[in-house]
């Protein structure tokens, strides 16, 4: 092996390495560490995350609406690759994915039994304060995240004719140092935040996949089959990955999206529909009302607590996510103009998720609240069964439990996939065909990490590690936002003469 061309694929996969060996010597340990680590960041720069998140929609929204708004992420003469659905239903997909199924119901019902503590427990007000912020942790922001990701990369590389690394968004600052040992601390850290990111959403993936099978096949959901589950789907994603069969993986999207789109129209229509109506337009006119608001409140004087546990969380969460959901929508984007891809990318899949939550959320609302059906207590007990235990007052409801189960192993195939891909590609130095040990070697690291992070700390201890490895990731973030700006302002005063 060449090593200063895999420089960045042995230092971060030694520093993940050094992660999964303290858990399987000491997992009590890294539970302690990783608890410690988490206090101190939540404690001391919790407020930077929001800081952080909301620049990221500030400076989205003034690409879109600048002179910056008509240049290509490519050459001029370049058109789209996707017709505009199929690259709606990809950003959607990418973007949401497995998450968006675990917390449809689970999130509004927790919210609803455990709001800041200004706000009284299983009340309405309780129910309005939990969809709100439902729909603001999934909203606006998450999206603005993955598309300062994506524009930085797509305008550097599509453009400019670098490679597709998050290194490359860094020429304005540091030149040809890209290539050398800063450009590498900047790849190695993505690295680290793309691991720990996927492996939360696959954790979460699992135990719910679990939760659906134990409630129609006789046997009892626990870590043991959680871990299991883990490594069948596991071999699957990484022989896909092997075979890269890229018809397959086009069909196995497109799927996901067909069940999705089945899945969201029957409980439509056969739920509460007035209900679900009514909340979707309620829950929007309050989004839009108080937007500014929750986007920089730390709750200081009370329920604190709460947005630490929950809104930084999800802010570091989705930060994490960024250079694998970026590189991908980076991918799909190209010929496209920043105006129609901050647009886009910005409105149709927050729109969707918004339905999304309306429809699942409503439904179990219309339950709790109208004849305690014991929702909220069967999230509390745990909280991968909400989806399950809603269905149970539905027609089909077994149907619909395996129906949701085929979409998330999928969802957990392709994700886990992509994910592998995207880090072959950023430690094989951009390549677009990343050597097939490479793969493998991720998604048996992807992998181990999700299973030995479940072991140390259960989903609190992969929701800790994507906290601790979106911090340093968050500042780089910010400083792309300056390198891109600097770049169109270079191309428009040098290259373009306005």
């Amino acid at each position: 092996m060449n090593l200063k061309g895999n420089i960045v694929f042995v230092i971060s996969l030694l520093a993940i390495l050094v992660v999964i060996l303290a858990g399987i010597l000491s997992s009590e340990a890294l539970d302690r560490g990783s608890a410690w680590l988490h206090t101190e960041i939540i404690s001391n720069f919790g407020w930077f995350y929001l800081v952080a998140t909301f620049l990221f929609l500030v400076f989205s929204l003034y690409m879109a609406l600048s002179r910056y708004g008509h240049v290509k992420l490519g050459m001029d003469h370049e058109k789209p690759r996707f017709s505009y659905f199929g690259w709606a239903s990809m950003l959607f997909a990418a973007g949401m994915g497995i998450g968006l199924i675990f917390w449809s119901v689970a999130e509004p019902m927790i919210h609803y039994m455990s709001p800041p503590g200004y706000i009284e427990a299983g009340t309405p007000e309780a129910a309005r304060f939990a969809m709100l912020h439902s729909f603001f942790h999934w909203g606006v922001h998450p999206w603005a995240v993955y598309i300062v990701m994506s524009l930085c990369i797509a305008y550097f590389s599509f453009r400019r004719g670098m490679p597709p690394l998050i290194s490359s968004c860094f020429y304005p600052l540091i030149g040809k140092r890209i290539y050398g040992f800063p450009g590498y601390c900047i790849d190695v850290m993505a690295v680290f935040a793309t691991v720990f990111g996927i492996v939360t959403s696959l954790g979460l993936g699992a135990m719910q996949i679990n939760s659906g099978l134990a409630s129609i096949l006789p046997f009892e959901a626990g870590l043991f089959s959680t871990l299991i589950i883990i490594a069948v789907i596991s071999v699957i994603f990484m022989g896909s990955s092997i075979i890269g069969v890229d018809k397959g993986m086009q069909i196995m999207s497109k799927t996901n999206i067909m069940l999705a789109v089945l899945l969201l129209l029957f409980m439509l229509l056969t739920g509460p529909t007035t209900m679900i109506l009514n909340v979707f337009i309620s829950t929007v006119s309050d989004y839009i009302t108080a937007l500014f608001n929750i986007s920089l409140t730390t709750h200081p004087f009370t329920g604190q607590q709460w947005t630490q546990d929950w809104t930084l969380f999800y802010w570091a969460w989705w930060i994490s996510w960024s250079p694998f959901v970026g590189l991908f929508i980076a991918s799909i984007s190209r010929g496209r103009t920043i105006r129609e891809f901050i647009s886009g990318a910005l409105l149709v899949p927050t729109l969707l998720t918004f339905v999304w939550f309306s429809v699942f959320g409503g439904a179990a609302f219309s339950l709790e609240l109208g004849s305690s059906a014991g929702i909220a207590a069967a999230v509390a007990q745990d909280v991968s069964t909400g989806l399950f235990h809603l269905y149970s007052f539905y027609p089909f409801s077994e149907f619909l439990t395996m129906l949701t189960v085929v979409l998330l192993v999928i969802f957990f195939v392709t994700s886990a996939d992509a994910a592998t891909f995207v880090l072959s590609m950023m430690t094989s130095r951009g390549k677009a065909d990343p050597p097939v040990g490479k793969k493998i070697i991720w998604g048996s690291t992807v992998a181990a990490t999700a299973a030995i992070l479940l072991v140390a700390g259960g989903l609190e201890g992969l929701q800790r590690m994507a906290i601790a490895a979106a911090l340093p990731f968050s500042a780089i973030m910010l400083l792309m936002c300056f390198c891109l700006f600097r770049g169109l302002r270079y191309e428009f005063r040098y290259e373009r003469n306005e």
